[in-house]
């Protein structure tokens, strides 16, 4: 018996020690500010203060006549998640996006404040703040959900809406990426803010692409170190803490401008049931759906994605 027992807690000394191996190797300190800035804020990037909130945007300006577009981006992402549709479409379009807060060179929102409520309004100080009257509003995923009730409390400042794999109904996930998961398991998760494997980001971006060879090394660095910014990956656990369907989901039926709906067949977060909803709620829609993509199809196809984006500015 004592032998047995010498066993298992040497068994547990090792176990503990590798375990205190791994944390060591894979402990990232946040990345200050200025470092990330330096390599991630080149031109056309500029800063505004919202709420407290030095906001990290791009505007890039094709025609002083079209109606701006006003891309907002996913959980974990940041405004380059559409470099792709800028290269296509900026040329044509004024084109405006921004690090929403707990994301990018923005960072963590001071009140800690991560709800749909809290985005539309910053979201509208946002525009107000850029003289954007009227525009045309895109949003993949959270932003998705950020775009759809924006357009509902301020409907005369959304002239068309685009929703790319746009989360707002309760459709179950048929796969959520590892750091989701990780997010909304208690004590584990608060080893994130200081334990934060790149292999976690890489899978997670796995997750919600079709076609796994578009996901080069280079994306998932810019993923990775934006993800340690001071403040980021608190506000990442913090945002994963409150749902993005919302109870204003009865109220998308009101929602009258014209609508693209666009989604990944693949996406396995927010399932192709939730495209369908749209569709059936939405009274003025259109609905293109991209075989082999996944999640986010601005950033995995850019091009494909673009074109049915240029098609649906152009219509009246």
């Amino acid at each position: 018996m004592k032998k047995i027992s010498k066993y298992v807690l040497k068994t547990f000394f090792v176990l503990f020690i590798l375990i205190f191996i791994l944390i060591g190797w894979h402990w990232h300190s946040d990345i200050p500010k200025h470092i990330l800035r330096e390599k991630y804020a080149t031109f056309p990037s500029r800063f505004i203060e919202i709420q407290g909130m030095e906001v990290h945007f791009r505007e890039d300006i094709g025609s002083c006549d079209s109606l701006p577009l006003v891309l907002l981006h996913g959980t974990g992402a940041s405004l380059h998640t559409w470099d792709g549709w800028v290269k296509e479409l900026g040329s044509k379009h004024r084109i405006i996006r921004m690090d929403l807060p707990a994301f990018g060179l923005t960072g963590a929102n001071p009140q800690g404040d991560y709800s749909i409520d809290f985005y539309v309004n910053f979201l509208h100080d946002f525009l107000k703040k850029t003289y954007i009257e009227k525009c045309v509003l895109v949003g993949n995923s959270l932003g998705g959900s950020i775009a759809w009730n924006f357009a509902i409390k301020y409907p005369n400042m959304v002239k068309k809406l685009v929703l790319v794999d746009a989360a707002g109904f309760s459709t179950p996930s048929k796969e959520r990426p590892l750091a989701f998961r990780i997010a909304e398991v208690p004590v584990l998760n608060q080893l994130v803010k200081y334990v934060t494997p790149r292999l976690i980001i890489e899978r997670s971006i796995l997750n919600v692409y079709g076609d796994k060879r578009k996901v080069t090394d280079s994306l998932i660095n810019r993923y990775f170190e934006l993800s340690l910014h001071e403040g980021n990956r608190e506000a990442f656990l913090a945002r994963m803490s409150m749902k993005l369907s919302s109870s204003n989901a009865q109220l998308i039926k009101t929602i009258t401008v014209p609508t693209l709906i666009l989604w990944g067949e693949e996406d396995r977060l927010i399932p192709i049931e939730s495209a369908y909803k749209f569709a059936d709620a939405l009274p003025n829609d259109s609905l293109v759906i991209f075989k082999g993509i996944g999640h986010v199809p601005m950033e995995e196809a850019p091009e494909l994605t673009a074109k049915v984006m240029q098609d649906f500015l152009k219509n009246k």
